[in-house]
């Protein structure tokens, strides 16, 4: 849970921002619009977003403007204070799994159905893809961005060490233990922040059990299981022999690789772009590879995956606009756009990833041998998931309490389904 400081300090930003923007935006009373803003917790990302701006304008003669947000609780605070007040965005950034159903229940959020079969019928967007965005059998919002999670490594610091990356878990332990004896942290922390707390839960656990880490989302499991329990003693264990970053350090994991103090990082293709920024070059300052299975005896490899969605208000300033905006926004043209420009994968099958690196990762994602599982952060109901990122975080500063985080993590886990049908 926030302290109460810090749901001071994002009530008074806040509310400084209604100050602020209480006049440039509408309530649902429509209109001509010819910019819309675009709220997002992805402040990095601005140039990009500008970019797209910019092509936006000149293919639709729409343009859009990014109001970025690089702290998580105040921005869900502004997007969720906007149901209640004038203030609404043009369109914004969100997650799938159960935050979106959770503001789609409250019937906030524009229904895109039609544009979904109509992108499915040209092939700009698939139908495995549907189903992360459907709710009560109807699409909300369209793809913002897609992802894979693996290992980024330092190649620098692998060629030092000569190491390669592994193909199977006993390869990576010992990988780690050769950096460790070297002096050199084998693992970074995803992020200073924790909002990726999570990453090694549910690699750990989707590579030992992919059914168990899937049974857990849907209520049809516990948090307490002596399997899941498990994990968090692999966890534990790797966190005691070193083999991460002190988990108060607040550096980006970006800045520690161009320095060279990283070795690996766990993280979405997305993180591709926090790397290009900082002048890096995959496959000659850095590479990516697939985090294979803690258990070998698996017939596939788990692969993490990811869907972030862009979407619309139901009552958003001027619906019309935001609709067009949107259609736009899953074509080739835009995608191919978006999707190189950050040096990631795109949600449209037509896009070709320019990156060689990228494109090779994208083509072995969706290959036979690898089974897909969601990200826990869309996976894991609201609830349970604010519950988990306090629990994983603590853990992380105190390996010892795993049974008291889990034990509070499955509370919050009941409470959600008592009102709530499991398996759903």
């Amino acid at each position: 849970m926030l302290s109460s400081k810090r749901l001071r300090a994002t009530a008074l930003t806040l509310g400084a921002l209604l100050i602020a923007t209480g006049c440039g935006s509408g309530g649902g009373s429509g209109g001509s619009k010819s910019e819309l803003k675009l709220y997002n917790d992805k402040g990095a990302w601005k140039p990009f977003f500008e970019q797209m701006g910019a092509l936006g304008k000149q293919q639709t003669g729409l343009g859009m403007k990014p109001v970025g947000y690089t702290d998580e609780p105040t921005y869900t605070a502004f997007i969720k204070s906007s149901f209640r007040t004038n203030v609404k965005p043009d369109l914004f950034t969100w997650t799938t799994g159960g935050r979106l159903e959770e503001i789609v229940k409250q019937n906030q959020v524009a229904d895109t159905s039609a544009i979904w079969t109509d992108a499915i019928a040209s092939g700009d967007l698939s139908e495995s893809l549907k189903k992360y965005y459907t709710v009560g059998g109807k699409q909300y919002c369209v793809p913002l961005n897609t992802a894979y999670w693996g290992m980024f490594y330092n190649k620098k610091v692998f060629a030092k060490y000569g190491l390669k990356p592994p193909t199977t878990w006993a390869e990576l332990e010992k990988v780690a233990t050769t950096l460790k004896s070297k002096g050199q942290v084998p693992f970074n922390q995803t992020t200073p922040t924790s909002l990726f707390s999570f990453a090694w839960f549910e690699q750990l656990l989707a590579g030992t059990d992919p059914d168990l880490y899937e049974r857990l989302s849907t209520g049809q499991a516990s948090y307490t299981d002596p399997a899941v329990v498990k994990v968090m003693e692999r966890w534990k264990s790797m966190i005691d022999a070193g083999w991460f970053s002190d988990p108060g350090d607040k550096a980006d994991p970006a800045d520690h690789f161009k320095s060279g103090d990283a070795a690996m990082v766990i993280s979405g293709t997305w993180f591709n772009t926090s790397m290009t920024q900082r002048g890096l070059k995959q496959g000659t300052d850095y590479g990516f590879f697939f985090i294979p299975n803690v258990e070998p005896s698996l017939p596939k490899t788990s692969l993490v995956f990811e869907s972030g969605p862009l979407c619309s208000l139901r009552k958003a300033p001027d619906p019309e606009a935001s609709t067009k905006y949107l259609k736009w926004w899953i074509t080739p043209a835009a995608q191919e756009k978006w999707a190189n420009a950050r040096g990631d994968v795109s949600g449209n099958p037509k896009v070709k990833v320019a990156d060689p690196e990228l494109d090779k990762v994208t083509k072995q994602a969706a290959g036979p041998g690898n089974r897909l599982v969601l990200r826990y952060f869309e996976a894991a109901p609201a609830p349970v998931l604010t519950e988990a990122l306090s629990g994983f975080d603590g853990f992380l500063n105190k390996p010892d309490t795993y049974m008291k985080v889990l034990q509070k993590i499955q509370k919050a886990n009941e409470e959600y389904w008592k009102t709530h049908k499991a398996g759903s």
